[in-house]
């Protein structure tokens, strides 16, 4: 599916920090083909990936050797500023201070009350993932935390997120919406995730067979950390590429 303009409140974009960007940069032009140019110095050599002529992730250097490498997403908001007065002000912290990226837009960083961390995005010049949907694109973000129901009361208030829970206890589904239309998810992290384990915001990318995109994925030296799993809308696996950072595979049911 094609978008060229996102609502404030919704998911726009989504990027992987690499420790070895060379190494990331190949293995997602192997695995989903993915064109990903070097990105501009003054950027630190932050890599824009698209398909077909639009852009659908961002492929960025780690800019602290103390952060794991791993992938982030970005929630596309009218003010940067006026946002993160409102993630302040209901128990959030910045860890990345409101900033301008060229002329492509403003951007920030911050934790939930949780600790989920994840990005603000004020567009300008770039709009935001133009490819979604689609088998090697991105296709969902969730939150895995403790607590869902005081980050209900968090991004309602924040985003003004509507959520909509099916089923009770630690097997809870939340999905988010945004006037009316679900935008991603959020459950209870599974009880046989380590304890401690941080709250963190998940990408899915999305294949049209599972089973052949491990085996490609394994082959281009990633790794399967939880085997594929049938849920209501497909089948799910959790993977990691070659350099650690973790996302998830998932195949829609059609």
């Amino acid at each position: 599916m094609q978008i060229d303009v996102y609502e404030h409140g919704v998911f726009s974009w989504v990027d992987v920090t690499s420790t070895d960007l060379e190494k990331s940069r190949k293995f997602y032009s192997d695995m989903f083909g993915w064109e990903i140019p070097p990105g501009p110095e003054e950027f630190g050599g932050y890599s824009m990936a698209s398909v077909n002529g639009r852009m659908v992730a961002g492929v960025s250097p780690s800019m602290d050797p103390s952060v794991p490498p791993l992938w982030s997403t970005y929630v596309d908001v009218a003010s940067v500023d006026d946002t993160l007065e409102k993630v302040t002000a209901n128990g959030g912290n910045v860890i990345v201070p409101a900033m301008d990226v060229g002329e492509a837009g403003r951007m920030a960083v911050f934790t939930d009350p949780d600790g989920a961390a994840i990005g603000l995005w004020q567009a300008s010049d770039h709009k935001g993932a133009g490819l979604v949907n689609e088998a090697g694109t991105w296709g969902w973000s969730e939150l895995m935390c403790d607590d869902p129901e005081k980050e209900k009361a968090f991004y309602s208030a924040v985003f003004g997120w509507g959520a909509v829970t099916n089923g009770e206890g630690a097997g809870a589904y939340t999905e988010w919406q945004v006037g009316g239309r679900s935008i991603g998810g959020m459950m209870q992290k599974p009880a046989e995730m380590p304890a401690d384990f941080p709250s963190s915001w998940v990408v899915y990318i999305m294949v049209d067979d599972i089973e052949e995109g491990l085996k490609k994925l394994e082959s281009l030296g990633g790794a399967v950390y939880r085997p594929p799993m049938e849920i209501e809308p497909g089948i799910f696996a959790v993977v990691a590429d070659p350099v650690g950072a973790a996302f998830n595979l998932f195949q829609p049911k059609s």
